[in-house]
């Protein structure tokens, strides 16, 4: 199994303000967006751009994963974004409005070697989903802008998300047939944790990986939904320790505490092990 790196929680960042990136850096979050985009107004965009660059040298995040959002290729900024992010090396560069694997290609060949994670939030991007998923060169996440999206469905937010439930599933799936984390899109109200938290579980019965987050109050329990519970653990080592025995070794069923127990379940069981061990070296 290749290894798992947990992305539960990622916290967006407004690349603008110094003091919210000093903050950061005891937030704790799996993943940091320090965002270029939607974050900053446009008079703010080059010294954002150098303060970002300036946050990622410095390497002070600790074990948080660092992704820095650029504006897209198509604005004046992204160019000159995507050149200078690259150069610091960050942990990868998120890419707003993909909706053709083209647009991936052209990133890739002005990042080379830093890893690329796309925005989904266009009707297009949704309907291309599965050339997204398969554009490869460094490609290794989507992330769901679903407040984007909604928007040009020219929609209505709906609590229990009906109408993005194909989209959601669609980019589930396709990132999952080539190898993709993929992480939900925002929940808008801060105050309304109830909301948010059922949004969380519905996020992970989907099997999204982790959520964006916009507001540091998310990140305890948007980390608590997404992690593996500890009876879950036991759970899954003791179906590990059972396929593990001598008489079990090379079967494709077996019977345990009364059940038949497959073992497409011990595949599940040793990734959420795996997941936990991740999630404990980041404490």
């Amino acid at each position: 199994m290749a290894a798992i790196r947990p992305r539960r929680s990622v916290l967006y960042m407004p690349g603008s303000n110094a003091r919210a990136l000093e903050k950061a850096r005891d937030i704790p979050a799996d993943a940091l967006i320090l965002d270029l985009e939607d974050a900053v107004a446009p008079d703010a965009k080059d010294a954002a751009r150098q303060q970002v660059v300036d946050a990622v040298r410095a390497r002070g995040f600790g074990p948080r994963e660092v992704i820095v959002r650029v504006n897209a290729l198509s604005t004046s900024w992204g160019e000159a974004d995507v050149a200078a992010v690259a150069a610091a090396r960050p942990d990868a560069i998120l890419i707003p409005k993909v909706s053709e694997a083209g647009d991936l290609l052209r990133a890739a060949e002005r990042a080379p070697g830093v890893a690329l994670w796309a925005m989904i939030e266009t009707p297009l991007a949704i309907l291309n989903i599965a050339a997204l998923a398969g554009a490869g060169r460094g490609l290794a996440c989507f992330v769901m802008g679903t407040n984007d999206l909604v928007k040009e469905m020219r929609g209505e937010h709906m609590k229990d998300r009906a109408n993005l439930a194909a989209a959601l599933g669609l980019s589930v799936m396709a990132a999952r047939a080539h190898g993709l984390a993929v992480i939900d899109g925002v929940f808008n109200d801060i105050q309304d944790g109830d909301g948010f938290a059922a949004q969380c579980r519905q996020a992970r019965a989907f099997g999204f990986d982790g959520k964006t987050l916009i507001h540091p109050s998310q990140v305890g329990p948007c980390n608590d939904i997404f992690a593996p519970s500890a009876e879950e653990i036991a759970a899954a080592r003791k179906i590990i320790a059972a396929f593990e025995l001598p008489e079990n070794k090379g079967k494709g069923a077996i019977k345990l505490d009364g059940r038949m127990v497959e073992i497409l379940h011990a595949d599940i069981a040793r990734r959420t092990v795996a997941l936990a061990d991740a999630i404990e070296t980041l404490t």
